[in-house]
């Protein structure tokens, strides 16, 4: 790199009789290690973060390159930050060297999962002009909202979990990866050093240089307000490392496909769409689908398989076929949007998110219940830290935790919340962002708010759907700016936003929920929940006392996005 940084790059090829032939090629750029060595006569798969892109795409005519981002792996350097802006100028280069080579034909790709995919928004933001399609798949479009501070309020078991892994893979302290399914295998020897290090000194070396890399848990403390820079540098903020900040370098003609699921961790969904709708003069689409992080499984509790039926990496081919080779595939003329219905488990599409055709308001009353008339009174609450959602949600998979059912054991959950039940539904679809307009009073001066949706079955079966999060400190709303458009509340979390509560007078505050598709089945009950903490994967707030919520049924009420009627 400029710097003199080496960088570790492992080259797949489709086989050839002719060695002039030339391929498009797909970059991945990874933390999470190219290759992993293996212990001699393993039959491992050396690759499970990336493996399946290569083994993939390659024999259907794309060169695949993958790369130790700088800081890991068997590239030199060391990380000072989560996705710095050191990486991005990286991808350039690499860039650069790729089509440089006999085997390209001068298209770039590039796509990967989380962490990959939002490099891919990097390398795009470059502008870059080999770079022709990208496919951020499970990425992020604010690093702080859609991750680590949903609502701003700060996930600290995803912190501390993920900090843990980075011990394991950056420091090569293998002990770590244990709990880790996907890196846990014992055969596992830390990272493949590249082909000209026989002896393997250049990878220990490059170890080495990792040992200076910077820890998650005190680096995400230092951006606990959003867009404020570290202590010592005040150039490096949370926007530092979020795609959104660089999006005006993508060039209008660079095609993006953005992927999300329905559990995909603390916001990833929102990211997917606000991708979309923020680059609106790039060819685009938007798929949303029955997934956890990275599709690992379907997550319908209705599905017919653990394993998606839905190929994503087809859907990934197809979409490149259509960009970088010119391939007639029809994808241009498909609606733009392609979203799964739970509980329905069918496909819906659209020209844009939301589809839905009008909405439907419910209100808080007496007695538990939630209606379609506005009432009067008021109910309080008292929040307590011990609240929880249990370890089987959709923030485990994101620290790299092994997740196959989620939310099973949410029955009776909501008993410790503040709970209302509608009467019983007609079949209702629900396409879209639920949002909660709470006006309500605290005698505390701050206060986390966690609100869920639950389907309420004929048989008393409960259902998770969906959730939002907001610290009552950051109410206040602004307008969203031009490199974030979206159709649901902003906030700009910075540190001249955050407002104390009144104590004991009332405050409006919308609340927006994540998005999702989810068929309310005939004759089910729907539940609106409300509590004051997560304590199995948020940070306490405030510090001390917790808050005493009085609710205003007449100034309150529930806004769902509702698609149709389904038959």
């Amino acid at each position: 790199m400029r710097d003199g940084c080496r960088i570790a790059v492992d080259v797949y090829l489709p086989q050839s009789d002719e060695n002039s032939e030339r391929f498009p090629t797909l970059l991945l750029f990874t933390p999470y290690f190219r290759r992993f060595a293996l212990k001699p006569g393993s039959d491992a798969n050396p690759s499970p973060n990336t493996g399946k892109f290569s083994d993939y795409f390659v024999p259907r005519g794309y060169a695949v390159v993958v790369v130790d981002v700088r800081g890991t792996g068997a590239s030199f350097g060391t990380r000072d930050g989560f996705r710095s802006p050191a990486e991005r100028a990286d991808s350039a280069e690499i860039a650069d060297w790729v089509v440089k080579q006999n085997w390209s034909d001068g298209v770039i790709g590039a796509t990967g999962i989380s962490y990959l995919g939002a490099a891919s928004d990097f390398l795009a933001s470059t502008g870059h002009p080999a770079v022709k399609a990208i496919a951020p798949l499970f990425s992020v479009w604010d690093t702080y909202a859609d991750n680590y501070f949903p609502g701003g309020m700060q996930c600290t078991s995803l912190t501390q979990l993920y900090d843990t892994l980075m011990k394991g893979l950056d420091l090569d302290q293998r002990h770590h990866l244990k709990d880790y399914k996907y890196y846990a295998n014992p055969d596992f020897q830390g990272p493949l050093p590249v082909d000209e290090d026989v002896d393997g000194s250049l990878v220990k070396a490059a170890v080495a240089e990792h040992q200076g890399n910077f820890r998650q848990t005190d680096f995400m403390a230092d951006l606990a307000y959003r867009e404020e820079g570290l202590p010592y540098d005040q150039s490096y903020s949370s926007a530092s490392i979020s795609p959104y900040s660089y999006s005006e370098g993508t060039r209008e003609d660079v095609a993006i496909l953005s992927m999300s699921g329905w559990m995909d961790g603390a916001g990833y969904a929102n990211g997917a769409i606000a991708r979309f709708l923020t680059l609106d003069h790039n060819p685009r689409h938007l798929v949303l689908g029955p997934w956890d992080h990275g599709a690992r499984i379907d997550v319908s509790p209705w599905r017919a398989a653990e394993d998606p039926s839905f190929s994503v990496l087809g859907c990934v081919l197809r979409f490149f076929d259509t960009y970088l080779k010119g391939m007639e595939t029809g994808l241009q003329d498909d609606p733009r949007v392609a979203y799964f219905k739970m509980h329905e488990e069918s496909w819906g599409e659209a020209e844009t998110w939301p589809p839905q055709q009008r909405q439907l308001e419910l209100h808080p009353a007496d007695a538990g219940k939630l209606q379609p008339e506005t009432a009067t009174g008021n109910v309080s609450y008292q929040c307590v830290p011990h609240t929880g959602t249990g370890f089987e949600t959709r923030y485990e998979r994101i620290a790299g935790m092994d997740s196959r059912n989620y939310y099973a054991d949410w029955q009776g959950r909501t008993a410790a919340m503040l709970s209302f039940d509608s009467a019983p539904m007609e079949a209702t679809t629900l396409s879209g962002h639920a949002l909660l307009e709470l006006t309500a009073s605290f005698d505390a001066p701050d206060a986390g708010l966690f609100v869920y949706l639950t389907e309420v079955e004929a048989d008393g079966t409960e259902r998770y759907m969906t959730e939002g999060v907001l610290r009552a400190i950051f109410r206040e709303e602004e307008q969203p700016p031009a490199n974030i458009r979206i159709n649901w509340p902003f906030r700009s979390f910075h540190r001249n936003s955050a407002r104390a509560l009144p104590i004991n007078k009332q405050q409006k505050i919308r609340i927006p929920l994540l998005p999702t598709a989810w068929t309310i089945s005939k004759g089910s009950r729907l539940r609106l929940s409300i509590a004051g903490a997560d304590g199995d994967h948020f940070k306490k707030v405030p510090h001390g006392k917790m808050p005493r919520i009085t609710m205003d049924f007449a100034e309150t009420r529930l806004v769902l996005p509702i698609e149709k009627a389904a038959e």
